[in-house]
Order: C-alpha cells, then sequence, then structure tokens
C-alpha cells in the first residue's frame, strides 16, 4: 500500500474538497462536521474537534468514505482519523439589547465610547 509523505496543507485542501463534494451531493450534515473546525495533522493521524458525543458518532458514520478519500487522494494507506469531544467550547448567544451591546462591544471597543459621545441607550 503506498504511503507517500504529506503535509498540513495538502490534507487541509483535500479535506476541504471533500467536504465541497458532500454538498454538492446533498449530505450538508456531514459538510458542516467536517467545517466545524479545521482538523489538525500529526504524522498521518487527522485529528477533529467536534463539541459533542452525538456530533462525533454521526461523523464517525459517515467517515469512511472521507477516510477513503483522502487516503486516495494523499497516496497514504496509513492515514487515520481521530474525534476529539470538547464540550467546553459553547456557543453564547445574545438575545436581549443589552448582551447584544456586550458583545459587540467585545468585538469593537470602540462602540462604547461612541454610545458615551452621543449619549445614546443600549
Amino acid at each position: 500500500m503506498p504511503a507517500e509523505a504529506f503535509n498540513e496543507t495538502d490534507m487541509l485542501l483535500q479535506w476541504n474538497k471533500f467536504a465541497q463534494k458532500m454538498v454538492d451531493s446533498g449530505k450538508r450534515l456531514m459538510a458542516t462536521y467536517m467545517q466545524m473546525n479545521d482538523p489538525t495533522l500529526e504524522g498521518t493521524k487527522i485529528t477533529l474537534e467536534l463539541p459533542n458525543q452525538s456530533t462525533k458518532e454521526e461523523f464517525l458514520a459517515g467517515s469512511i468514505e472521507l477516510l477513503g478519500y483522502l487516503r486516495g487522494k494523499l497516496h497514504n494507506h496509513d492515514i487515520t482519523i481521530e474525534v476529539v469531544v470538547n464540550e467546553t467550547t459553547e456557543n453564547k448567544y445574545a438575545f436581549t439589547p443589552q448582551e447584544k451591546f456586550e458583545r459587540l462591544k467585545q468585538i469593537n471597543p470602540a462602540l462604547d465610547l461612541l454610545r458615551k459621545t452621543f449619549d445614546l441607550d443600549v
């Protein structure tokens, strides 16, 4: 079996091509999982971080086709995929106007100066 060397850039290029292939074939869920985080490469082990166990299980169910694709395109049959669950990655949603303002102020602190200058309500 071939075992040619490849780098993270080559892997990411093929990873994103496969994700687009999934979108084109109507398998958007798999593509979404693939694009949640950029995978990392350590030797021939590709590591992907996902937010919870159910997402991991759904990804792994569809990853056989991905693994075959990557092994073929990168000419290396030693490639493996490991999925790590990181439940601490949590999206905090802003619902109230105050929460929205605080979130925007984190992104751009100059908004608070603007609010004070023009004596605006939040």
